[in-house]
């Protein structure tokens, strides 16, 4: 598998990443043994780029990852974390705190749990409205000068936020929803990060599901799917949003592909600069994903991808409206 680097001061990683969330927390129940299965599968393919989150099951997904590195070489993988999730004992969201010291209390315990000296890519999960992000920036720094985490990260923050982070240390990768259903990073976000030489580990590639090509109509939610909350995945907007998915599968066909593996692929298209990060909980749909990498798109293919889905197609925004107060990009 190709290598790149996230952005002009991160670290080196594969062309393709592997976010842990869904095997702890979000989609319903996942089975533990085929998780670290899924992670063990993934090294030996080349992935080096794991993703996880210290409030993904609180704390629960960065276990499972201490666990599948158990017996591997630490320095072998980059070990992205999110921090500034605040759940409740139900598991309720609770709000986001990214204060100085809020930051290092949670590396200390994510270092612990993870059973690491350092963390590669450490980033607020989310803007914190009450703390300027100058701050948050600056207490990782700190952990960088100390020796604890490698590289600064960010997620779904807007281009004036990239600006006013960068001038306080360099930002190595931000990490940030873009798919064929998710398109608004292109506007604006995703030039400044070129500009300021950040790269982009892009989430949700396959849009939670619904460009995976295993979508029903009929799909039953298992409690604890956040999906069943989610706009794209409600009665009307569905059935328009797999109508793009059969399009896309038209041109996956002419490929030979699959259509997540054209997903992603169009994913990597857009740029050396940008990671797909799949969310794959098994062996059998990591080995789809790990398809396509090896799915060149020419600019015939691109322009055939476009008119199946075009930008701005999906209905629905990709969060409830709730889950906007503490995003800092587009919907």
């Amino acid at each position: 598998m190709r290598t790149t680097t996230l952005g002009s001061t991160g670290p080196a990683v594969s062309a393709l990443g592997l976010g842990l969330m869904g095997m702890s927390d979000l989609y319903g129940p996942a089975d533990r043994d085929e998780s670290i299965a899924t992670v063990h599968a993934a090294l030996d393919a080349g992935v080096t780029l794991l993703d996880t989150g210290d409030f993904y099951g609180m704390g629960a997904n960065e276990l499972l990852l201490r666990d599948a590195l158990r017996g591997r070489d630490r320095d072998d993988v980059v070990v992205s974390v999110k921090f500034g999730g605040l759940r409740g004992p139900d598991g309720a969201w609770l709000g986001y705190d990214t204060r100085p010291v809020a930051v290092k209390n949670f590396a200390a315990y994510s270092l612990r749990r993870l059973g690491t000296d350092h963390i590669d890519v450490y980033r607020p999960a989310r803007l914190d409205p009450a703390v300027p992000i100058e701050e948050t920036v600056g207490a990782i720094a700190e952990l960088i000068q100390a020796g604890y985490v490698r590289h600064v990260g960010l997620s779904e923050v807007g281009a004036e936020t990239l600006r006013r982070a960068a001038a306080v240390h360099p930002i190595a990768d931000l990490q940030i929803e873009y798919s064929l259903l998710s398109r608004g990073i292109e506007a604006e976000v995703l030039p400044t990060a070129r500009e300021l030489g950040i790269g982009v580990t892009a989430y949700g590639v396959l849009s939670r599901g619904l460009l995976s090509g295993h979508w029903r109509p009929d799909r039953e939610l298992p409690a604890g799917d956040f999906r069943a909350t989610g706009p794209r995945f409600q009665a009307g907007n569905l059935e328009h949003n797999l109508a793009l998915v059969e399009a896309l599968r038209g041109v996956a066909e002419q490929k030979g592909a699959t259509v997540a593996q054209v997903a992603i692929a169009w994913v990597a298209a857009q740029g050396s600069d940008i990671v797909p990060l799949v969310g794959a909980r098994t062996r059998a749909r990591l080995t789809e994903s790990l398809g396509a990498t090896g799915l060149t798109l020419d600019a015939d293919d691109l322009a055939r991808i476009e008119r199946a889905v075009p930008a701005g197609a999906a209905a629905g925004n990709r969060y409830a409206d709730y889950a906007y107060a503490h995003l800092d990009s587009e919907r």
